[in-house]
C-alpha cells in the first residue's frame, strides 16, 4: 500500500539526448555514479558534491537519500599563531576512503590540492587528521576534507586563521628626513596583504592630514598624506587593529632638516631624491609591476651614495612563493612544477636587478627539491622551457646581476646547478631520445634497451671539443632483463663562471681557470638514478697543467667546491686531454691560471740546459780531482770547496733524473717512476741546502773574525744540514701525499706541480734564497767599510771592482736565480718562465765558471798540474779574501792577523 511519495530527482533532456538530473535537498547521487560521470557542466571533479549529473542516454539511478554525516572535523583553535602547528582531526563514525584535503584562499576561490610535503603531515590510521607545521598567513583559509562513506561523498569545512605579524606590515618610508623650505608635504603608507582577517588602520597625529585606503591585487595600503611640515621632528604611528587581537604597531619618525644641517642635495638618479639629512636613508617606491624599495644613503659629508635597488618583478616573486608553497604542501606537482617553468622562462628577460635573478633562481632550486622529493617525472615540453630559462640565465647580457647577487649569496651558483642536475634526469622515460641545442645549453639522451660494445659514446660541438663515453663494462650491470637504461649528457657553458672559486685540499687554494663549460651525464634504470660508473672524457686543444674535476655541492658549508676525487687525467696524444672519473656528476677540467701553454721551444731550451749543465759538472769534478789536494790547504778553503763539490754531486744526480724523466713509464704503479721523482726532489733540495751551508760558513768567517772554527765540528753541521734536512722534507712529501695519490705530477715522473711542490720545495728554497740574499748584503758591506772609501781613487776602484765579483759569483752560486721562480708563481708571462728556465736549467755551468774557472788558485792550481809542476805550498785564500789582498798590505796588522786565523 502506497503511504507516500516524494521526489529525489528532476531530469531535463535537451535535443542532444543528453539529460541533466539535479538531486533535492537532503538527496545526493552515491559515489559510483558520482565518479563515473560528469557534472552538469561536463566536468569531473573530485570535490564535486554530487547533487547534479549529466547523461547521455537513460539515466542509470537516482539520487539517494543521505543518512546522518558520518564524521566530525575539529579543529583545536579557529586563530592560529605563527609558526605553531595546526592540528585537524577527522572523527570518523563510520569507514572513510579516498580522504583528501583541500585549501581555500581568501584571495583564491579555488581550492588548493594539499598532500605530505615540507609542511603537511597527514595520517588516516584510527582516526584522521592533518597537521600543518610552521603556520603563516599562507596557510590561512577554508580547509575542506573530502571523504567517501556509506557510498556517498561527504565535505566538511573549518575556518583557520592566522594573524598578521608586524615585520609584515610594510612602511615607505621607514623613516623620512625632510626640509620644509622645499617640501610642504608629503605621503607615509603603511600597507599589508590580503588575509581572511579584516584589518583597520588609524594614523595618529591626524591634524593636518588626510587618511585613505588603496586596495592592489594582492594587498592594501593605508595612505596619510600630510599637508602641512610639522614644526618639530614627529612621529607618526600607523595602528592597525582585528577584533579580538592585540594591534600591530608601524611608527614613521620624521626628522625636520635645520638651517645648518649637512644635507645631500635633490638629486635624479634612476629616481627622484629630495634634499636628504646627512647619515639619513631616503627612500623611493619601486615601479609599477614591482615589489620592494629603492634606497639611498646620504654620507655624512653630505654626498649621495650608490642607489641599492631591491625592486623585484611581481611574478616572479609570485611564481617563487608558489614553488615554495608546492614544496610545503600545497597544490600537484604533475601539474605546478611544469606550469611554473612555462611561466617562469617568460620572466626571465625582464629581470633588471640582482633580486630579479636570486629570485629566479631560488625558484628552480625549489622546484627541484619537489621533483625529487615526490619523484616526479617531467614531460618533454617541461623540460624544455626549464633549458630556455637557464640558457637565458646564463646569458652574458645578465652577467653583472651575477656579480651582485652572488655577494650576497655565494652559494647560489651551486644550488642553481644542483637544481637542474635533478631537474634534467627526471625526464619521464617516455620521452627518450631528447635533444636540445641552444647557446650556452646542450643535452643529448638516448635509451638503452640492449646496448652492446662500445657501450655509450656522445659528443658534442663545443670548445674545447668534447668527447664523452661510458664503457660496456659499467653499464652491463644495469642492462638486464629489458631494463630501460636512459642516459643524459647536459653540457652548460659559461655556468662554470658562476661558481664559487673553491678547491678541496686536493687542489689548495691555487688559482684556475676552467674552459667555459660544464658536463652533467646521469644515468636513470627503472625511474632509479645510478651514481656509480666510468666515465671517460676526451677535451681536444687544451694546454698547460691540467685537472679532471667534479663540482662537489656538499664542501664548504653547502657552498660546493672542485674536487678531483676519483678522477684522473691521462694525456690520450698531443691535442687530447682524457679524463676518467668513476662517478656521475658536474664534471670539468682546470687549468692553472699561471701556467704558461706547453711551448716545444721552452721543453727544448730545459732539456739542452741541463744536458749542458750535466757536462758542466762532470767536468767541474775532473777539475776538482786533479787539483783538491791543492785548494784546500786551509779551512776556509776547505768548508768553501767541500760544499761546491757537494752541490755538483746533488745537482748531477737530480739533473740526470731530470733528463732522464721523459724516458720512464709514469704513473703510480711504476716503482722506477716514484723512485726517480723521489731522488729528484731529495737531490735538488740537497743542492738549495748546501749552498745554505755555505753561506752560513761565509756569513760566519765575516762576522766572527776571531773565532776559531773547528772542522769537525763544522763539517759534521754542514753535512747534517746538507742532507738530513732534504732528506726529511722530501721523506714527509713521500709519505703524506702518496697514499693520497698527489705526490706524482699527471702524466710525468715529476713532483705534483700544485699544492705539493709549492710547500715543498718552492717554499725551503725561497727562504734559502732570502738567507743567502742577507749573506751577500752582509758581503757587500763588509767590502764597501769606511776604511776602504776613505782611501785614494785608485783604492775605491779597486774595493768596487770587488763588490762586482762579490756579486757576479755569489749570485749564481747561491741560487739567487730562483728568485724569478717568484715570478713565474705569480705573472705567467712566457718572458718570465723563458728566463727562469735559461738561468736554471744552466746551474751546473754557473757552478763551473764562477766556483771553478773564476777562481784563480784554482786556475793556477789546474794550470801547474798540466804543466807537470809542483804548486806552491803557499797558503791558498777564499776568493773573497784575495780582493783584499792588495789592501792587506796597506791597512796594517789587522787584516795580517786575519789571514793568520784562516790558516792551518
Amino acid at each position: 500500500m502506497l503511504i507516500g511519495l516524494g521526489l529525489t530527482t528532476e531530469c531535463h533532456a535537451n535535443h542532444n539526448g543528453t539529460s541533466f538530473c539535479t538531486c533535492y535537498p537532503g538527496y545526493q547521487w552515491n559515489a559510483t555514479l558520482c565518479s563515473l560521470y560528469p557534472n552538469c557542466r561536463g566536468h569531473r571533479s573530485e570535490r564535486d558534491p554530487c547533487i547534479c549529473r549529466s547523461f547521455h542516454g537513460p539515466v542509470p539511478g537516482y539520487c539517494q537519500l543521505l543518512p546522518p554525516v558520518p564524521a566530525n572535523l575539529t579543529l583545536d583553535s579557529q586563530l592560529q599563531v605563527n609558526g605553531n602547528t595546526l592540528n585537524l582531526i577527522l572523527f570518523k563514525k563510520e569507514e572513510a576512503t579516498n580522504l583528501r584535503w583541500f585549501l581555500k584562499h581568501v584571495k583564491n576561490h579555488r581550492p588548493i590540492f594539499l598532500f605530505p610535503g615540507t609542511n603537511v603531515q597527514m595520517f588516516s590510521e584510527g582516526q584522521a587528521g592533518l597537521h600543518v607545521a610552521r603556520m603563516s598567513r599562507h596557510w590561512a583559509g577554508e580547509y575542506e576534507s573530502i571523504f567517501e562513506a556509506q557510498g556517498f561523498r561527504w565535505r566538511l569545512q573549518k575556518v583557520v586563521e592566522v594573524p598578521l605579524k608586524e615585520e609584515e606590515v610594510v612602511r615607505l618610508p621607514d623613516a623620512l628626513s625632510i626640509s620644509c623650505a622645499t617640501s610642504t608635504g608629503f605621503q607615509l603608507s603603511c600597507c599589508t596583504p590580503l588575509t581572511n582577517l579584516a584589518y583597520t588602520a588609524t594614523w595618529s597625529p591626524g591634524e593636518d592630514s588626510q587618511a585613505s585606503l588603496q586596495n592592489k591585487s594582492d594587498s592594501q595600503c593605508f595612505v596619510l598624506a600630510v599637508q602641512r611640515c610639522p614644526a618639530a621632528n614627529t612621529t607618526y604611528t600607523c595602528t592597525l587593529k582585528s577584533q579580538n587581537l592585540a594591534p600591530l604597531v608601524a611608527p614613521v619618525s620624521i626628522t625636520i632638516i635645520q638651517d645648518g644641517d649637512t644635507t645631500c642635495s635633490e638629486d635624479f638618479s634612476v629616481v627622484t631624491w629630495n634634499v636628504t639629512k646627512a647619515g639619513f636613508v631616503a627612500q623611493a617606491p619601486c615601479p609599477v609591476n614591482k615589489a620592494g624599495v629603492i634606497k639611498r644613503l646620504c654620507g655624512s659629508d653630505g654626498i649621495w651614495g650608490p642607489v641599492q635597488n631591491s625592486c623585484t618583478e611581481a611574478k616572479i616573486l609570485t611564481l617563487c612563493l608558489e614553488a615554495k608553497l608546492l614544496l610545503e604542501g600545497q597544490g600537484k606537482p604533475d601539474a605546478e612544477v611544469p606550469k611554473i617553468l612555462r611561466e617562469l622562462q617568460g620572466q626571465v628577460g625582464v629581470a633588471s636587478t640582482p633580486s630579479d635573478l636570486w629570485e629566479m633562481l631560488h625558484t628552480v632550486t625549489l622546484l627541484a627539491k619537489v621533483v625529487a622529493e615526490r619523484s616526479t617525472e617531467l614531460t618533454d615540453s617541461a623540460l624544455k622551457d626549464l633549458l630556455t630559462t637557464t640558457d637565458k640565465i646564463l646569458d652574458a647580457n645578465i652577467s653583472s646581476l651575477w656579480t651582485l647577487a652572488q655577494a650576497q649569496e655565494p652559494s647560489m651558483g651551486s644550488d642553481f646547478l644542483k637544481a637542474v642536475e635533478t631537474l634534467v634526469h627526471s625526464l619521464n622515460p617516455q620521452w627518450h631520445p631528447f635533444s636540445f641545442s641552444s647557446p650556452n645549453v646542450l643535452l643529448q639522451s638516448q635509451l638503452l634497451r640492449h646496448s652492446s660494445p662500445p657501450g655509450y659514446q656522445m659528443s658534442f660541438s663545443t670548445w674545447p671539443l668534447l668527447q664523452a663515453r661510458i664503457p660496456w663494462h659499467s653499464l652491463a650491470p644495469l642492462v638486464h632483463n629489458g631494463t630501460n637504461v636512459s642516459i643524459t649528457s647536459l653540457v652548460l657553458k659559461k655556468m662554470d663562471y658562476r661558481l664559487p672559486s673553491n678547491y678541496t685540499q686536493g687542489l689548495w687554494n691555487t688559482p684556475y681557470t676552467t674552459p667555459g663549460l660544464i658536463l652533467v651525464v646521469s644515468i636513470t634504470a627503472d625511474g632509479q638514478a645510478f651514481t656509480k660508473a666510468e666515465v671517460i672524457m676526451n677535451f681536444e686543444d687544451m694546454n698547460g697543467t691540467l685537472h679532471c674535476v667534479f663540482w662537489d655541492h656538499d664542501v664548504f658549508q653547502g657552498q660546493g667546491g672542485w674536487s678531483d676525487e676519483g678522477c684522473e687525467v691521462h694525456a690520450a696524444n698531443a691535442s687530447i686531454t682524457q679524463c676518467i672519473c668513476q662517478h656521475l656528476t658536474a664534471f670539468s677540467i682546470l687549468m692553472s691560471q699561471h701556467t704558461v701553454p706547453e711551448s716545444p721551444i721552452l721543453d727544448l731550451l730545459s732539456q739542452v740546459g741541463v744536458g749542458a749543465s750535466i757536462l758542466a759538472l762532470l767536468v767541474c769534478l775532473v777539475i776538482y780531482g786533479l787539483v783538491w789536494r791543492m785548494v784546500v790547504r786551509n779551512k776556509v778553503a776547505f768548508f768553501r770547496h767541500t760544499a761546491l763539490f757537494n752541490m755538483v754531486i746533488c745537482l748531477l744526480v737530480a739533473d740526470t733524473c731530470f733528463l732522464g724523466n721523459p724516458f720512464l713509464p709514469s704513473g703510480y704503479h711504476s716503482l722506477i717512476c716514484v723512485v726517480t721523482t723521489f731522488l729528484s726532489h731529495f737531490f735538488y733540495l740537497a743542492t738549495f741546502f748546501w749552498m745554505l751551508a755555505q753561506a752560513l760558513v761565509l756569513a760566519h768567517q765575516l762576522l766572527f773574525v776571531f773565532h776559531q772554527l773547528s772542522k769537525h765540528l763544522a763539517l759534521s753541521l754542514m753535512v747534517t744540514l746538507g742532507y738530513l734536512c732534504p732528506l726529511g722534507f722530501a721523506g714527509v712529501t713521500l709519505g703524506l701525499y702518496l697514499p693520497q695519490r698527489k705526490y706524482l705530477r699527471e702524466g710525468k715522473c715529476l713532483l705534483n706541480g700544485d699544492g705539493v711542490i709549492l710547500y715543498t720545495f718552492s717554499e725551503p728554497v725561497l727562504a734559502i734564497i732570502g738567507v743567502n740574499g742577507l749573506v751577500l748584503v752582509i758581503a757587500v758591506l763588509k767590502l764597501l767599510r769606511p776604511s776602504l772609501s776613505e782611501g785614494p781613487t785608485v783604492e775605491k776602484r779597486q774595493a768596487f771592482v770587488g763588490v762586482l765579483k762579490a756579486l757576479l759569483i755569489l749570485t749564481p752560486v747561491f741560487g739567487l736565480t730562483w728568485g724569478l721562480g717568484v715570478a713565474t708563481l705569480f705573472n705567467g708571462s712566457i718572458v718570465s718562465h723563458y728566463f727562469f728556465t735559461i738561468l736554471n736549467s744552466l746551474q751546473g755551468v754557473f757552478i763551473l765558471v764562477f766556483g771553478c774557472l773564476t777562481d784563480k788558485k784554482v786556475l793556477e792550481a789546474l794550470r801547474k798540474r798540466l804543466q807537470g809542476s809542483r804548486f806552491s805550498n803557499s797558503s791558498i785564500s777564499m776568493v773573497t779574501n784575495e780582493t783584499y789582498t792588495s789592501e792587506h798590505s796597506k791597512e796594517g796588522s789587522e787584516h795580517a792577523s786575519y789571514e793568520e786565523r784562516m790558516t792551518d
